[in-house]
């Protein structure tokens, strides 16, 4: 998929109850950037699979996909692969850029209203989607009732404890909920987290700074792009998964 195709599709309006994201649905060429800078040694990949017990022969929900980035590495062993994402022109590209893949289907849909029938599904991932801690409760629940007895679901989320970009992401966002409120919320609900360490990686200076504008206000963008040289980053994230 062309930077240009992304580039097309940005800031519509996304459908009623979702929850707009900041970064994807209004700069959806720049994010496809970001997502390939991430996690450049497997880290978190590899904890995915040690977590869940890895998808091959499984079915596999993406929920909040965006374009669908991920959709054709589960597609590669999985049964089945699909991918929910609320904002309809995300969707589209989604299935654009699985239109070849046999195993993949993409549906408009959001996290706490899932068009799954229930127990259908083996593994969910979900990667800074709607997840995020004390608010998303409707969205366990549709986990409770979509997750086959037996399998498990995994929600990637920031740590703004640790790292380079932990420290960015305290600054960018201060009045987000305490990260020990976060993490007791998911403890609560028999979550385990797992701790990873894993990078940003781009090619180019000014590829590290598109990225940076649309994940930070502009003062923030400009201060630690400022204090930080180079085009890597080292990147902390929680892992939080449970069996069903």
């Amino acid at each position: 998929m062309s930077r240009a195709d992304l580039a097309r599709h940005g800031a519509r309006r996304g459908p009623a109850g979702a929850i707009p994201s900041p970064n994807i649905w209004h700069h959806t060429a720049s994010y496809e950037l970001e997502n390939r800078a991430l996690d450049p040694h497997g880290r978190l990949w590899a904890a995915m699979e040690r977590a869940s017990g890895g998808w091959a022969g499984r079915d596999v929900l993406d929920v909040g996909c965006g374009t669908g980035f991920y959709l054709p590495r589960f597609a590669e062993s999985a049964r089945r692969v699909i991918g929910v994402e609320p904002h309809p022109d995300l969707a589209a590209l989604a299935a654009r850029r699985a239109r070849r893949l046999e195993n993949v289907s993409v549906s408009t849909g959001m996290a706490q209203d899932l068009p799954l029938p229930p127990a259908s599904v083996d593994v969910v991932h979900a990667r800074w989607a709607y997840f995020f801690g004390p608010g998303c409760e409707p969205g366990l629940a549709e986990l409770d009732r979509v997750v086959r007895r037996g399998g498990v679901a995994l929600v990637i989320d920031n740590d703004p404890t640790r790292s380079t970009f932990g420290r960015w992401f305290r600054r960018g966002y201060p009045r987000l909920p305490p990260a020990e409120t976060v993490a007791r919320f998911w403890s609560r609900h028999g979550w385990t987290r797992v701790s990873v360490d894993m990078d940003w990686s781009f090619s180019s200076r000014a590829d590290l700074e598109e990225v940076v504008r649309i994940e930070f206000d502009a003062a923030t963008a400009d201060a630690v792009l400022a204090e930080h040289t180079g085009t890597g980053v080292d990147y902390a994230v929680n892992l939080w998964w449970k069996r069903f």
